[in-house]
């Protein structure tokens, strides 16, 4: 009887800790709003590469495997480890300077890298999105999305392992639009992550 009663107790106690977990509630996948501003840095870099922003074909969520995740894995690692950090300034004489590194580039570089590279490979435009996060300290960071069926993964300069967007520390601003990569869109959801983010 009293075993029972202990199992019981336990039981209680488990259901009132999983209740407060937000956690478990979040999103897999982001909720985008409107159509927003684009940033400077990309609508230069629209400027310059006109072939890359624009209309594209809304495929639907990537299809991913095991063969699909290795090479997105090996793509982030690759470029992560062979690209040295360094800011706009010190590598372009200019701030918000969005461009394909060659060998140092600051985060939207790493994305934009990666971004191409996972394209010519056969991921679809429409769901590799360059993506504006806040990091816990308040400064601005970009990373790149990657749309799957499974939910929206983070491909991040700062963190080799690939992360579903939710399980990272950042407030979600907004990305690319899945319709047109030359179109940025709100992230309505993106200040619900209360993992160590900032509103």
């Amino acid at each position: 009887m009293r075993i029972k009663g202990v199992l019981v107790a336990f039981a209680a106690m488990i259901a009132m800790s999983s209740a407060a977990m937000p956690a478990s509630q979040q999103s897999a996948s982001m909720t985008v709003g409107n159509v927003t501003s684009q940033p400077i840095g990309h609508y230069d870099f629209c400027q310059r590469h006109p072939d890359e922003c624009g209309p594209v074909r809304n495929a639907g969520p990537e299809e991913m495997n095991a063969a699909a995740w290795a090479l997105v894995n090996q793509i982030n690692l690759r470029v992560n480890k062979t690209i040295r950090p360094a800011t706009d300034m010190e590598v372009y004489g200019q701030e918000e300077y969005w461009e394909y590194p060659k060998t140092a580039g600051d985060c939207e570089d790493f994305a934009l890298l990666k971004r191409r590279l996972l394209m010519q490979s056969g991921v679809s435009a429409s769901n590799l999105l360059m993506t504006v996060v806040r990091k816990p300290d308040g400064e601005g960071h970009a990373v790149l999305t990657l749309r799957t069926k499974q939910g929206d993964y983070v491909l991040d300069n700062l963190e080799d392992e690939i992360k579903l967007w939710s399980k990272t520390p950042y407030s979600y601003l907004k990305r690319q639009a899945s319709f047109n990569t030359g179109r940025w869109v709100t992230i309505e959801n993106g200040n619900d992550v209360l993992v160590g983010s900032v509103k």
